[in-house]
């Protein structure tokens, strides 16, 4: 049976656009929010299989991976990230840690974050110890590790032309990534 979905017309969403940091472009190259859905999956017995069997279902993402959060500041160039959390409570931080404009925010099960390529993430606190994250990609994506660091320009150049998504990663033909 697939996991429950808040409706869309009562589904929190919170919407960060966040200022380049150093050769940290944040959102600043294609101006696509980080977004977070609050509570997407409001059922506390949605596990992580069932996570990765709605988003495969979507046709928009694939899973790839069920693990934390890297506690280092990091980005991908090469593709926008989709983050289902399966388990526990963590303090994150996007744009970089030593960015005024950062944004620092606990996440817990059920929500779901969609990272736009470009933009750093890192766990700050694991909150409740076992936090969960199932991590996805949009088809055709691979994804790569950037740092924000010397020689890391060409890659971030191309996060201009990377193209955004056309269906939703959590409700499809509707949502949030299709409103910005």
């Amino acid at each position: 049976m697939p996991p429950k979905l808040t409706p869309l017309p009562t589904l929190h969403i919170q919407r960060h656009q966040i200022p380049a940091y150093n050769l940290t472009p944040n959102t600043s190259l294609q101006s696509k929010p980080l977004l977070i859905y609050r509570q997407a999956f409001p059922s506390p017995s949605t596990s992580a299989s069932d996570l990765e069997a709605h988003l495969r279902a979507t046709g928009v993402v694939r899973p790839a991976w069920r693990y934390t959060m890297y506690s280092t500041s990091h980005f991908h160039s090469t593709s926008h990230e989709v983050l289902a959390i399966a388990r526990g409570k963590a303090k994150l931080c996007f744009g970089h840690e030593e960015n005024e404009g950062r944004v620092e925010e606990v996440v817990g099960k059920g929500d779901v974050v969609v990272v736009p390529a470009g933009v750093a993430h890192r766990l700050m606190e694991d909150l409740e110890g076992g936090f969960e994250m199932v991590g996805a990609y949009p088809e055709g994506c691979d994804w790569d590790m950037c740092y924000g660091k010397p020689g890391e320009e060409g890659k971030i150049e191309k996060i201009k032309g990377l193209a955004w998504f056309e269906r939703d990663p959590v409700y499809g033909d509707k949502g949030p990534v299709l409103d910005v």
